[in-house]
């Protein structure tokens, strides 16, 4: 079955927020669960999408049914951008349908995202933050070249003393 990669259509934010929540939560990456203050932005798709590109990964037959998604911050960054500096493209909210893994479609989706960046002047970088138990992103990542930024590793709730994402780039 082939898939799609392209910018989500208006029409698909409500399932591509939900996609994304899903997957957190199921992943059991949210400390707070259904309580987390997290989970609105996750499903927050529209608000995502207006200030940077929502990317899909949908099947080419049978009815373009969403499988993934990720969040690409163009270089320049705007409210997205959590850890881009200058010249640096980010990518945010990698999620894939549980029914869907092991297709490569996260795969396809960071690569789409590298491709946009490698297509944007004055773009030298991608980079990205990752939660310590995210293993199977930590492969797709590591398998496209992008490496541990160690020095970049940071707190989103400092009162989470637990809570460090790691982070990676990939120089382009």
């Amino acid at each position: 079955m082939d898939i799609v990669i392209r910018r989500a259509e208006p029409a698909e934010y409500p399932a591509v927020g939900e996609l994304t929540a899903q997957a957190y939560l199921k992943d059991g990456l949210l400390d707070f669960g259904e309580s987390d203050r997290y989970l609105a932005e996750l499903r927050d798709a529209a608000k995502r999408a207006a200030a940077s590109d929502v990317l899909v990964a949908v099947e080419a037959t049978g009815g373009g049914l969403v499988l993934g998604t990720v969040t690409f911050v163009p270089a320049g960054g705007g409210p997205m951008a959590e850890i881009a500096r200058a010249g640096e493209a980010e990518l945010r909210m990698l999620a894939v349908a549980k029914e869907a893994r092991g297709r490569g479609v996260g795969t396809l989706l960071v690569r789409a995202c590298v491709d946009r960046a490698r297509a944007t002047a004055g773009c030298g970088a991608v980079v990205l933050s990752t939660q310590r138990t995210m293993h199977s992103a930590h492969r797709v990542y590591e398998r496209l070249g992008f490496t541990r930024t160690p020095v970049r590793d940071w707190n989103p709730i400092p009162e989470l003393d637990d809570l460090l994402l790691l982070t990676y780039e990939l120089t382009l």
